[in-house]
């Protein structure tokens, strides 16, 4: 009897996830999520929506160009020409999967602007609940999908090698059950490292779980320091993971002002309060450092906020705040890696079998810092040519050389992990200095053999003292120039 072929596997239920999944048709795909039901993604979070040229005096090239600016030309062109050129198409294809994307009066798509675009490009879903819209739709289908099994409470933490070449993995579940299962290939969508810093707008899962898992396996990195502050969350003292105010409201009008009532964007970059994400973010990263406080004044924002910007509404609400009536405390937050596992446009990592798209994956594509409403985008486009690849391979198993697992090994105890965060928050946050990447690495280089994130965290401070000019999100105070 002829042995059936493993499944494809598949991690993380985010918006690359998903779609990696979905393209990979007719090939049975193993999708597997931390949550049962597939929630707690970074992609559910998203409260922008999805950048595309679709206005007559917009285009693709115009795109592009905010994207290499926004990335101060880090980037990877090519990928960037391909992303945005295929991003109208990547519109279509969602509302064939039946998102409903919000239109104008007269029906047509309505298009937003925020950070960085000189052009109105954003299409959302639900106001601000885009990346609500685009999960839930995605995962009926996924559900849907004879191709794919989804298994949720499953946390991958071990990676099967035979010889050089990834053949399974290992996971365990909430009850304390282990699984091992073969896997054709393994395709990591597992997010970014938000949640490694203080303060975030990514959910608790977004650790970096699977950037370690694939430098377990040996998958080279790139551009670690790379991380990108948003500069509106909900300044709610002591919490971890805070609540998103979406860039949408400057897009609409609302301004940015310090504690004692200045403009914070005034004199600051020709687009004031859309400049791009990093100038924004370490403006009011001083503000909360020198004055205290930042706030962001929605007031004179017009239209339905019930209708436009529902998250942000029920979330200040929720505080006693009505941003209506009054301004919102605001503070930057860690919210998007733009490093990862170095990986090309069709997501291949150089471990043979280990395939990392969205992300958890760096290839190039956002450069230093990453142009509002691409990630969604990246995502799809990228889950695509991922899952439409595999899907033509012939993908066999490696068929010699000696097993073994690698895995993430133990994690840092809660109050470690703790301090971790803040280290990184105040180290390696929206300003950089040499002496303090220096006591953090030191700190982390002690904690090592406790857990896995000092580990993840020292690779990260070691690229942030390796780069020691500023370049787009990663700012060093104390800057050389490059030659």
């Amino acid at each position: 009897m002829t042995r059936a072929r493993p499944p494809v596997v598949v991690v993380g239920g985010g918006v690359a996830g998903l779609t990696t999944a979905l393209a990979l048709a007719p090939t049975p795909v193993r999708l597997l999520c931390r949550a049962h039901d597939g929630s707690g993604t970074a992609s559910a979070l998203a409260q922008g929506g999805i950048a595309a040229a679709l206005d007559p005096s917009d285009s693709p090239a115009m795109h592009a160009l905010d994207t290499l600016t926004a990335g101060a030309h880090h980037n990877n062109a090519a990928m960037v020409q391909w992303l945005c050129s295929q991003a109208p198409a990547a519109i279509g294809w969602l509302q064939a999967q039946g998102v409903a994307f919000d239109r104008n009066a007269d029906g047509h798509l309505h298009l937003g602007r925020e950070g960085g675009h000189l052009a109105a490009r954003i299409v959302h879903a639900g106001g601000d609940a885009s990346g609500v819209a685009l999960v839930q739709a995605l995962r009926q289908r996924a559900q849907q999908s004879s191709h794919i099994q989804w298994r949720g409470d499953m946390d991958v933490d071990g990676l099967l090698l035979r010889g050089d070449a990834v053949c399974g993995v290992c996971t365990h579940d909430t009850r304390g059950h282990r699984h091992e299962m073969e896997a054709a290939a393994v395709v990591l969508a597992t997010g970014g490292i938000g949640a490694l810093y203080a303060r975030t707008s990514n959910p608790p899962g977004a650790d970096g779980s699977g950037l370690a898992l694939g430098m377990s396996a040996g998958a080279r990195t790139r551009d670690l320091e790379f991380v990108q502050f948003h500069p509106t969350a909900l300044n709610v003292a002591g919490v971890h993971c805070l609540p998103l105010i979406t860039e949408a409201l400057r897009g609409a009008g609302a301004r940015l002002y310090g504690a004692t009532g200045q403009l914070l964007m005034a004199d600051q970059h020709p687009l004031g309060d859309l400049a791009p994400r990093d100038v924004v973010a370490r403006r009011v990263w001083q503000a909360c450092r020198d004055d205290g406080s930042a706030w962001l004044d929605a007031r004179e924002v017009d239209g339905e906020w019930e209708r436009r910007f529902p998250t942000v509404l029920a979330a200040c609400l929720a505080e006693g705040i009505d941003p209506r009536l009054q301004p919102i405390p605001v503070t930057p937050v860690a919210h998007f890696h733009m490093g990862g596992i170095a990986a090309d446009a069709d997501g291949r990592t150089g471990v043979p079998g280990l395939y990392a798209v969205g992300e958890v994956a760096c290839s190039g594509v956002h450069g230093a810092n990453r142009l509002a409403s691409n990630s969604l985008l990246e995502g799809v486009l990228c889950g695509q040519r991922l899952g439409l690849m595999l899907a033509t391979m012939d993908l066999r198993a490696a068929s010699s050389g000696p097993y073994r697992w690698v895995g993430r090994a133990a994690s840092l105890p809660q109050s470690r992990l703790e301090a971790l965060r803040m280290l990184l928050w105040q180290t390696a946050g929206p300003e950089r200095e040499a002496t303090g990447l220096q006591n953090a690495l030191k700190a982390c280089l002690a904690w090592a053999d406790e857990g896995w994130q000092a580990r993840l965290a020292q690779r990260v401070l070691e690229a942030a003292l390796s780069r020691t000019h500023s370049l787009g999100a990663h700012y060093r105070t104390d800057a050389v120039m490059p030659a």
